[in-house]
């Protein structure tokens, strides 16, 4: 029996241990409440931040245009410029196109209008373009309006953006701010040479010579460019004509300028495009003046 084997011990853990686990959820607790104290304080830290550059009467009470107590109505000019926004959900859910619709931009500005609490209006324009037609229907709008308008370009309001923007009563721009690209493009990319390659052939059935101009995946004629050209300039020059009327300049200097390049802040007021330089404390500064209260604005 002495010689017997021993078993084998084999190694062995408890799979609960109440002093363990106690001491392991007192830390993941604890480690919750600090994260959660770190997002607080950091929220905290960013929002007496902003207040104290832009004060808090900028930011208003609500989120909405038709809070209470809003003396000014924001209105934000951002990303492309369309007549109308398409929204289409993507393959994560969301919906979110880069675009502001000029049929937003308009209901605004009547509502604004029909607001007695609201004295001003506000459009702030971050944006590199657009269309032309909804470009001019927000500039008109502005145009008739009967409040007081102001548009603020931020990192930049630019070719249809501009052209919005000029309806305003007053500009305020940002030194560094990209202004201006007065011009009109129709420009795309040809596939005709890249199909030719792939052993594609481009079918024509058009019931017109002209219907089918401009298809990517067809050269180009001689004749179809120089019909495109001529809409291209035409459009040029109604656009150059609303900017000279709506900033009150002559059209041949609207037209020097309409070269489709842009210019920073600086350079556009000396030449006309923009009254004041300056951004958001600027604008509250030149608001409070205007109406004779604290602005409070609400977007």
């Amino acid at each position: 029996e002495e010689n017997e084997p021993k078993p084998k011990k084999f190694l062995s853990f408890k799979i609960f241990d109440r002093g363990r686990d106690s001491r392991f959820l007192k830390w993941v607790f604890i480690g919750l409440v600090a994260c959660a104290s770190f997002i607080i304080v950091k929220d905290e830290v960013f929002w007496q931040l902003d207040s104290a550059i832009y004060g808090d009467d900028w930011y208003g009470e609500e989120s909405g245009a038709a809070g209470e107590g809003c003396n000014v109505w924001g209105i934000e000019l951002r990303g492309t410029l369309a007549t109308y926004a398409a929204w289409a959900e993507s393959e994560d859910g969301s919906s979110a196109p880069d675009i502001t619709s000029s049929d937003d931009i308009y209901y605004d500005i009547i509502s604004a209008e029909e607001n007695d609490e609201v004295k001003a209006i506000i459009l702030e324009v971050d944006s590199y373009g657009g269309y032309p037609v909804a470009a001019e229907e927000v500039a008109r709008a502005l145009k008739k309006a009967k409040k007081p308008t102001v548009a603020l370009i931020r990192e930049g309001g630019v070719s249809a953006a501009y052209i919005a923007a000029s309806g305003a009563d007053i500009i305020f721009a940002s030194e560094n701010s990209d202004v201006g690209s007065i011009g009109v493009t129709m420009s795309y990319l040809d596939n005709s040479g890249k199909n030719r390659l792939e052993g594609l052939e481009y079918i024509s059935l058009s019931s017109g010579r002209f219907k089918d101009a401009g298809d990517p995946n067809k050269e180009l004629t001689r004749e179809e460019q120089e019909l495109l050209m001529r809409d291209v300039d035409i459009m040029h020059e109604n656009i150059v004509k609303l900017v000279a009327e709506n900033r009150n300049l002559e059209i041949d200097k609207v037209a020097e300028l309409a070269d489709g390049s842009s210019m920073l802040g600086r350079m556009a007021l000396e030449n006309g495009l923009i009254d004041r330089i300056g951004a958001l404390p600027e604008v509250l500064g030149y608001l409070e003046e205007l109406i004779g209260a604290k602005p409070r604005i609400c977007w």
